[in-house]
């Protein structure tokens, strides 16, 4: 990580990491194929950390806003080691065609741990959401983690103070727009969130409805008259 560090992503090769690990460049590529494959090995190694990190506040809370408080909380201490690296990857993963983009292909493993990670914390609250919001909302707590990930790479407060305030001033509110999901007034609003979450969030889905197709006619509609006709000019024959 240090040579990410002094040199920067784009400039640390895998013959230097092998130089500063002490093996030979092709014991390097015997476990890594690629330096993005090595990080993409460090994003597995931080989201199996924050797991078990995670696990005493999730078998200890059932207040939903103490549960995604202690969950942010928990990646803030185990990323704490790494902050002095972040902005270097931050450059790469901020790039939409890079493998280390968290929305990435090459991400779906820790991406999908840390979705998992917050259907947990959902699922044991004692608040229930929106039935129609039970997909999608482990995802939206994902990119609130995302967000605070965004907030820490800058965050130069001691001991990133401010983004451990952040998280205690933003859960509290997080759990309660869930638990009012489910009032009845809110139900036309919460259709067309999850209309909008399914459109644009799920993984593989193009981004918003396709248009309409103007391939065909409409059923019982008169015929489009061919090119070589003249706007409002009858056919000849």
């Amino acid at each position: 990580m240090a040579l990410f560090e002094e040199r920067g992503y784009d400039r640390t090769t895998m013959r230097a990491i092998a130089q500063e690990a002490g093996v030979s460049v092709g014991n390097a590529y015997y476990y890594f194929a690629s330096k993005e494959h090595l990080i993409q090995g460090f994003y597995d190694r931080i989201a199996d950390e924050h797991r078990a990190a995670a696990a005493e506040v999730l078998a200890t809370e059932k207040e939903l806003s103490a549960r995604i408080r202690g969950v942010l909380l928990s990646w803030l201490d185990v990323a704490a080691p790494y902050h002095r690296f972040a902005a270097q990857f931050f450059k790469n993963a901020a790039d939409p065609d890079s493998p280390l983009s968290p929305f990435s292909d090459a991400s779906e493993g820790p991406r999908e741990a840390a979705i998992a990670l917050h259907r947990e914390v959902l699922a044991g609250a004692d608040v229930k959401s929106a039935p129609e919001l039970a997909d999608q909302l482990p995802r939206l707590l994902w990119l609130q983690q995302m967000g605070l990930v965004l907030y820490w790479v800058h965050d130069r407060s001691p001991d990133c103070a401010r983004s451990r305030a952040l998280v205690t001033r933003t859960a509290p509110l997080v759990a309660r727009l869930i638990a009012a999901s489910r009032f009845r007034v809110l139900r036309p609003l919460v259709r067309e969130l999850t209309e909008l979450l399914n459109d644009f969030l799920v993984p593989g889905q193009a981004s918003g409805p396709e248009p309409a197709s103007e391939s065909a006619p409409a059923s019982g509609s008169a015929s489009v008259s061919d090119s070589s006709s003249a706007p409002g000019r009858p056919r000849s024959g």
